[in-house]
């Protein structure tokens, strides 16, 4: 079974950027399609952005569409999550996911100061 393990998360201020990364090991790390999502206290987990297994496709909801940009790299069995123009409402947990198995990683915070 796959594992994840996510890095990179912090505090940052309204504006600036953060770039979270997730190791994958345990499976083919390319026949996975990948994602994050993200959970802030009292709220529900919330999708931010897939990618395809080969990286080709990409998807984002409206609210980081032009903001995040997710990427992966097969060849180290990673995926990356770059965000930019980051907002107080961006706060919260930030998890990896393996969308084929259903695995989570262990999530990393993400703290946007106003």
């Amino acid at each position: 079974q796959v594992q994840l393990v996510e890095s990179g998360g912090g505090l940052v201020q309204a504006g600036g950027s953060l770039s979270l990364a997730c190791a994958a090991s345990g499976q083919t790390f390319s026949d996975l399609t990948m994602a994050w999502f993200r959970q802030s206290p009292g709220q529900e987990r919330e999708f931010v952005a897939a990618i395809s297994y080969s990286g080709s496709t990409t998807f984002y909801p409206n609210s980081v569409k032009g903001r995040f940009t997710i990427s992966r790299d097969n060849a180290e069995n990673t995926v990356h999550l770059q965000m930019n123009s980051l907002k107080p409402e961006d706060t919260g947990v930030y998890y990896c996911r393996d969308l084929r198995n259903n695995v989570w990683g262990q999530g990393t915070q993400v703290t946007v100061s106003s």
